[in-house]
């Protein structure tokens, strides 16, 4: 096949000398392969040229920024898993899957699609993998977003520390008055956490929305009120023994969630709105998270 491969050399265990080997490994199971580097200039470029599939080495970041440039190219994308979290991967099942078992299934492949949601405000329209959400992870980013970066952990490690700030900030995060409805029905309240989650999975694989399958063409919307704190924290600090059984927190399913936006931080998966030098008028208003039918489709293991 021709292959446009996108790799992230900076994800996970990966580093600037595994291009050649990614492309080497690609070749030798009888692949044409386009190598560019998701860290440089024109990888949105590449996308556009001829390729009977897209493979991205990387993590969520990677994987979704391409994801989101394949709706409707009608081109399929597999992934060779090598980030931190993973939740993308997680979820198509491709984890704990040596490349050689990965990059075989191509031949005769199991066709998944990944619906791809569209998050719309004062901003303008994006499409987003993952999911839209204020509270707590927006919180926790927003935090974050002004501190000076320090050496990155990877792996293990920054999963630990991702877990270790959202423990601190769900101990004394205060809830948000949040006008909202779901398909037209009113959910308004007070919430440590509101998520539109279009994954199972979310920020250090938590898994939160347990009834989510790929393509099912519903959101799946997480409330957190504070009678909820004792339970999220549980949570948190409980996560590895069972994380699909012991994350049950309330959940509503629909297609469109509207949110009144009154400026309080907002994520659309990694984003934060609203950005540090947005003008007023991008800072407030109405926010929609919606599923229109729109998808990617990926390739996986029978």
């Amino acid at each position: 096949m021709r292959i446009t491969l996108i790799h992230n050399p900076g994800a996970g265990r990966q580093h600037a000398d595994d291009a050649a080997k990614l492309e080497k490994f690609l070749r030798d199971h009888g692949h044409e392969v386009r190598y560019q580097s998701a860290k440089e200039d024109g990888w949105k470029r590449a996308l556009k040229k001829p390729a009977d599939l897209v493979v991205v080495a990387g993590g969520d970041g990677t994987v979704g920024k391409v994801a989101r440039r394949m709706v409707g190219r009608g081109v399929p994308v597999g992934v060779l898993p090598s980030g931190t979290a993973n939740n993308i991967a997680r979820t198509l099942g491709l984890l704990d899957r040596p490349f050689e078992e990965l990059v075989r299934a191509w031949e005769r492949p199991r066709r998944v699609k990944l619906d791809v949601g569209i998050a719309a405000g004062p901003w303008g329209e994006r499409y987003f993998i993952e999911g839209v959400g204020a509270g707590l992870f927006a919180s926790l980013l927003a935090s974050s977003s002004g501190k000076k970066s320090k050496k990155k952990k990877k792996g293990k490690a920054a999963v630990d520390g991702a877990l270790g700030r959202l423990r601190e900030e769900a101990q004394r995060c205060q809830p948000l008055e949040v006008r909202a409805t779901l398909d037209g029905e009113d959910i308004s309240g007070h919430y440590l956490l509101i998520e539109a989650l279009n994954l199972p999975y979310v920020g250090p694989n938590l898994h939160l929305a347990h009834d989510s399958q790929p393509g099912d063409g519903q959101l799946d919307v997480v409330l957190a009120t504070e009678a909820e704190r004792d339970r999220l924290l549980y949570y948190l600090e409980h996560w590895q023994e069972n994380r699909e059984r012991l994350a049950m927190l309330p959940t509503r399913r629909g297609r469109q969630l509207q949110i009144e936006w009154t400026g309080f931080p907002l994520h659309i998966d990694d984003k934060l709105q609203p950005k540090a030098k947005a003008k007023p008028k991008e800072i407030a208003g109405l926010v929609e998270a919606r599923l229109d039918g729109d998808a990617v489709e990926f390739l996986v293991p029978a």
